[in-house]
This record gives C-alpha cells, structure tokens and sequence, in this order.
C-alpha cells in the first residue's frame, strides 16, 4: 500500500547534510554548458524551452545554432515561424520552438522588449507553467526560491520519501526547505547534474527499463516527416501526399489528417492547394 503525506517537515540537520552531499558531489562532477555562462533571462528561456523532453547532449548544439540566428528576444520576435521552425529541426515537439516565438513577441509588444521577474507575470506568457518561470527567476535573477523538474522530483522522492511517488504539494513542499540562502542558481544546476549523471546510475542498477515502442509508428515520427519535408520547400497537396503514401506507406486519409491537425496547430499552413510552413 502507498501512503500520500499531508506535509513534511525535515530537520535542519537533514537539510545541511542533503547540501553538504549534494554540492561537495558537485565540485567534482559539474557540467560545463553554454547557458550556464549567462544570467541574460532571455536565453535561459531558449535553454529551458529547448531541454523540454531532449537530450542535453542534443540541445547544446542547437542552443547555439538558436542563439546565434536570435540574438535577442526581439531578433526571435520579428522572424517568421516558417524561420523559426527550421532552425528547431531535429529538436522535435515543434509546438514548444512556436510558443518560444509566441512568449517573445508577447515580451517585445507588451513588456518593450523588458523580461519580466516575477513569477506571476512570467507564467502568463505563451507556453510557460511554473517550472519555467521558475528557472528563470533562478537562473537569471538568482531569486531565492525552489523549483522542481523531473530530476529534482525524482531526487527528493528517493532521499526523503523511500522512492514513493508523493503529490506535487509535498514534493515542493521539500524542495523548498533544501534550498540553501543566497546559493539558489548553484544549487539547482548541481541538482539537475546530480539527477542526470548520478541518481540515473543509481536507477539503472535496480531495474531494467521498459523496452520502448517502436517510435517510428507513431504520430509524431510523422508528423515530424512532414514538418521536416515543408523546411526544404512548399508542395502541391497532390504531391506531398503522393510522396508520403509512397515513401512511408500509409494511406491517404491518415496523411490528410496529420496534416489538419498541423494546420489547426498552426505548425504549417494550407493556402491554394500548397503546404508550407506558417509565415
């Protein structure tokens, strides 16, 4: 039987040895990554935005490639989407590379070109929830607050809580008390590096993983293929459709329909029998 905790209270010697351990860990085993050479709020978004279900191995390259076309939020505000989305290919989930446009434009129009720092105002913009608005005020205005990602979810679960799934309430709950006065930027990123290098060592010795379906059947493999196809150069509907049923050997009807449902996402654009990107 599981048993959800209405609140937890540790002790400050829980808290001081779960510092101690954590950043000595650190020291030794830091990472060296791009966005971790500014404090500039807005790149920390493009950095957050892009690790969103990628690799960081996959995502330093492409935050440079990002950074370098986008130099500012006004330089990703005034682009296409059209531009914006072939700069994100190979990133996948290309509705997050919109709403990264989407939060800039809101931050130019609204704001004057001004990020802004707090937590209210930040999770107003396009695309962003707690965690982000969160790590930006941590790792741009080194505020003193917690914030929890899936590694830090599963780090405090396995420390504090036996491994056993809790509500987001507790876990913040947790979160919070860890957090050491004036070292909140450190803290997190060796939480993070803590997660990813060390804690998933751990995990690996106890269980094996769940073999993964094959992702090339699903949904988002084609609708990848597609968004990909419309980067090189707009088609006839006939002829995209003709080359996918050729190439990836689906029916029609399936094809049309990936491709409304891109269009009501407004991942790609239908006008006089061509597709292209939007913009």
């Amino acid at each position: 039987m599981v048993y959800y905790l209405s609140t937890m209270k540790l002790t400050q010697k829980q808290i001081l040895m779960f510092q101690k351990q954590i950043l000595s860990w650190w020291e030794k085993n830091k990472r060296d990554l791009p966005w971790r050479h500014t404090h500039d709020p807005y790149k920390i978004l493009v950095s957050e935005v892009m690790l969103q279900q990628t690799q960081v191995s996959r995502g330093q390259l492409k935050y440079l490639e990002f950074i370098q076309t986008f130099p500012t939020v006004e330089a990703l505000a005034s682009s296409s989407p059209a531009q914006v989305l072939r700069i994100w290919k190979g990133m996948g989930y290309n509705r997050r590379a919109l709403y990264l446009q989407k939060a800039a434009r809101v931050i130019v129009d609204i704001y004057k070109g001004r990020f802004p720092d707090t937590e209210q105002e930040l999770i107003k913009l396009p695309g962003l929830g707690r965690y982000t608005a969160r790590a930006i005020l941590v790792f741009a205005y080194k505020k003193d607050i917690a914030m929890v990602d899936t590694n830090i979810r599963q780090i405090i679960t396995h420390f504090f809580l036996h491994d056993i799934p809790q509500s987001e309430k507790i876990i913040q709950e947790v979160a919070d008390q860890l957090v050491p006065k004036g070292k909140s930027w450190e803290w997190h990123q060796a939480l993070m590096d803590y997660g990813a290098l060390e804690l998933v060592k751990k995990k690996l010795s106890k269980a094996k993983s769940r073999p993964a379906g094959p992702f090339k059947e699903t949904n988002r493999y084609f609708r990848g293929r597609i968004i990909d196809l419309l980067r090189e150069k707009s088609y006839k509907e006939k002829e995209l459709i003709t080359f996918l049923c050729l190439t990836y050997k689906k029916d029609e009807d399936f094809y049309i329909g990936l491709l409304k449902t891109l269009e009501k996402e407004a991942l790609v654009a239908h006008k006089r029998d061509i597709w292209k990107l939007p913009g």
